[in-house]
């Protein structure tokens, strides 16, 4: 098996997504979708598990300084398109949480202050974690919110008026798909849980759909 297999139940880290051939990088939508991957050699077929958490990171043009505000960036607007268009719309569909990390400011380097310590973050995910587990002690093929299916959400996801009409509004303006939809609504029931709430509320979903910012720059311009 190749790096996408031996990450199963683990975390798969791709720096410089974009400089990764196409063909490799279209090899990842099996996995983020279904969880294993299919390795066809010779007439012969081998499916491996491949249920794995992507992080990948990018910079925002090939030059790397579109959005600093102290460089200017050298790239051509085409240029900045090709790039970013190496990942292609299918592929982006399936990742779900897409944040902009910007440069770090000189005074913030010097800051003192202390920032959230990680064992706070990380005891605020265990709960999370525990709260998905209790919700779905009933089902023997969840063991998270991002493994629901479309059933599941129904089920377990129930949105109210306010925040489908905000989803319904986002999918048609950033012209989403309905893995996009899902998606949105699987983090959301995430977020819901982070906060300790039993729902989802509006302001989840609008957090979620905030997490779609390549979209907004790839498909908006």
């Amino acid at each position: 098996p190749g790096e996408v297999s031996l990450a199963h139940h683990g975390v798969l880290f791709l720096d410089e997504l974009p400089e990764f051939r196409k063909n490799v990088l279209e090899v990842l939508r099996q996995p983020l979708e279904l969880g294993e991957v299919t390795i066809a050699r010779a007439k012969v077929s081998v499916t491996y598990p491949a249920k794995l958490m992507l992080v990948a990171a990018m910079n925002p043009c090939p030059c790397g300084y579109a959005t600093d505000p102290r460089n200017e960036c050298s790239c051509m607007p085409v240029a900045i398109q090709r790039y970013m268009g190496r990942i292609s719309g299918p592929l982006l569909d399936r990742i779900d949480i897409h944040v902009e990390v910007p440069a770090v400011k000189v005074e913030d380097l010097a800051d003192k202050r202390e920032g959230e310590r990680s064992e706070v973050v990380r005891a605020r995910v265990e709960t999370a974690r525990e709260r998905q587990q209790r919700r779905f002690d009933d089902e023997s093929h969840l063991f998270a919110n991002a493994h629901m299916g479309s059933k599941d959400l129904r089920r377990y996801c129930p949105l109210p008026p306010e925040g489908e009409n905000l989803l319904t509004s986002a999918i048609n303006r950033l012209g989403l798909s309905a893995r996009a939809y899902d998606r949105i609504i699987k983090v959301s029931r995430t977020i819901a849980d982070i906060a300790g709430d039993d729902q989802i509320a509006t302001s989840h979903l609008a957090e979620a759909i905030q997490y779609r910012s390549l979209d907004r720059q790839l498909w908006l311009g």
